[in-house]
């Protein structure tokens, strides 16, 4: 069996920042290293829930199952093959008591109803990441992304337990839009496959709803980075692979002039966002939400910013622009701090150092 899991939003990224912003990083940061998932951001007693995470052993996925095993959940089974995602990611689990990892394809749908049985809350993240790789393959992007969230809807439909289904959605269904910042209510026209199956999900989670009362809840990630993102692979996101040339001393390559925004999002701020999501009110429901800080950099200043904290002064090279990227991304994200309760606590320059920190030490 295969599944495929959406690890990040793999849009290359942007900032404008000053130069005082380089040169006093260091300095600047209040680094929340001890903090990693010592706060807590639900106030449930999680001991008595069971949690579903698909694509578990991705990057998002698999901080999601740290944090919730932390909190004593009192059961977090992983649905995942490891196609895309790393054993590794959930070694440290494997002895835990309340940690089950099934094998399967979230294509087929009996996989999906038996992942489901005993489950209170699903976060879904497994999904075809990538806009290049849809490119390439626009088929099994549509069949994975689409077919598989659907079958995962139905199987919360026919679910007795199931009290809430969680999905990664995505800032790529923006599209073509330039307005700035992000609202959830205005779109523009995807410009890759991954945005159409992205748009595609937010569609049928609505139809899901108003037709069988299923209940759903879409977070629209902006760039995610952190811990357990991978910088292997053809379709590796900026950050660790930024983070890879400055491990081998080499210099990277960026798509285009690197003045490209995006609002990059530390994983803690979008495991914040799940487990708000979890226990958000009646209100939210059916409703998508941007999940960002709020803030927007460009590629040039990205490296910029990850020299300082290496300490290591190399020069990228220049590529050509890349296929289905928009240009600029920054969020909005008072819908999801009202409706959620959604409060980021990591920027994007704490986030990188904590980052940093942790991949250059494996």
């Amino acid at each position: 069996m295969t599944i495929y899991y959406s690890l990040f939003t793999n849009h290359e990224s942007r900032i404008t920042v000053h130069e005082s912003r380089i040169t006093n990083l260091g300095s600047r940061i209040k680094t929340k290293t001890n903090r990693v998932y010592n706060t807590p951001y639900h106030t449930q007693d999680l001991s008595q829930l069971n949690f579903l995470v698909t694509g578990g052993s991705g990057f998002i996925g698999s901080n999601l199952v740290e944090y919730l095993l932390k909190f004593s959940a009192g059961k977090v089974r992983v649905l995942d093959n490891l196609a895309t995602g790393f054993k590794a990611n959930l070694d440290e689990f494997a002895s835990h008591p309340n940690f089950e990892f099934m094998e399967g394809d979230i294509r087929d749908l009996d996989t999906c109803k038996r992942a489901m049985e005993g489950i209170d809350y699903v976060s879904h993240q497994a999904a075809l990441g990538s806009v290049p790789r849809s490119i390439n393959d626009p088929v099994t992007t549509n069949d994975v992304n689409i077919g598989g969230f659907l079958n995962m809807l139905v199987a919360q439909k026919g679910s007795a337990s199931v009290k809430r289904l969680v999905y990664a959605a995505s800032s790529s269904t923006y599209g073509d839009s330039t307005e700035l910042p992000k609202v959830e209510g205005v779109i523009g026209k995807p410009l890759s496959p991954y945005a159409v199956t992205k748009l595609v999900n937010e569609l049928y989670a609505d139809v899901f709803y108003k037709t069988y009362g299923t209940a759903t809840i879409g977070l629209r990630y902006f760039n995610v980075f952190g811990p357990k993102q991978s910088p292997t692979g053809a379709y590796a996101a900026v950050i660790p692979l930024f983070m890879q040339a400055l491990m081998d001393n080499q210099p990277p390559t960026i798509n285009g002039d690197g003045e490209q925004t995006r609002d990059f999002t530390f994983v803690e701020n979008a495991v914040a966002a799940n487990v708000k999501a979890f226990f958000a009110s009646e209100e939210a429901v059916n409703e998508v939400f941007n999940v960002a800080y709020g803030d927007r950099i460009s590629l040039n200043t990205l490296w910029s910013e990850l020299k300082v904290i290496s300490e290591k002064n190399i020069e990228a090279h220049h590529g050509p622009d890349r296929k289905g990227d928009v240009r600029d991304s920054l969020a909005n994200i008072d819908k999801a701090k009202k409706l959620l309760g959604y409060d980021p606590q990591f920027s994007a320059a704490e986030g990188m150092k904590i980052t940093w920190k942790k991949f250059s030490s494996q």
